[in-house]
């Protein structure tokens, strides 16, 4: 188990993440990256446009870079975490709607394409419904269809 004290650094690193990514997407984070662009620019004819004045702000850019690509990634973790939490309450919440989806997320890429065939049959089978409104999930679209099909079956006996 963490202690107070983890808890708080990682308290603290999430708040300062938060803090950079908001920071970083706003047009004053814009305005200060152009402008050190163009104060390095200005400084070219004073450092004669050597390999040292190229090389400062190459490896600026590489760091940067580089602890950008981690703080986007956490922001696209921690976004896509609270989409699903809001996706799953809506798939619990709604009747008729195939608990299946409730954590879609974590299956297997296998275990997703069968799911993806599932709803290719049931928008197959929404194409040819009469009301272009209706909506069923899995099970109940293949209920109902294998009944309509068990319907025909005996009128043809």
């Amino acid at each position: 188990m963490m202690d107070r004290r983890t808890l708080n650094r990682g308290n603290l690193l999430a708040r300062f993440a938060t803090l950079a990514t908001v920071w970083t997407g706003s047009t004053l984070a814009f305005i200060a990256a152009v402008a050190v662009i163009l104060i390095w620019l200005a400084t070219g004819p004073i450092f004669h446009f050597s390999d040292t004045w190229q090389l400062v702000i190459n490896t600026a850019t590489t760091i940067v870079t580089f602890l950008m690509v981690f703080l986007i990634q956490r922001a696209q973790n921690k976004d896509a975490l609270a989409v699903q939490l809001k996706l799953n309450e809506i798939v619990a919440a709604l009747e008729g709607a195939s608990n299946r989806l409730i954590s879609v997320e974590d299956l297997s890429e296998q275990e997703l394409r069968v799911l993806h065939i599932h709803f290719q049959r049931l928008a197959e089978m929404a194409r040819t419904e009469s009301h272009v409104a209706e909506s069923h999930s899995i099970e109940e679209a293949e209920a109902r269809h294998a009944f309509k099909k068990d319907r025909r079956k005996r009128k043809s006996a």
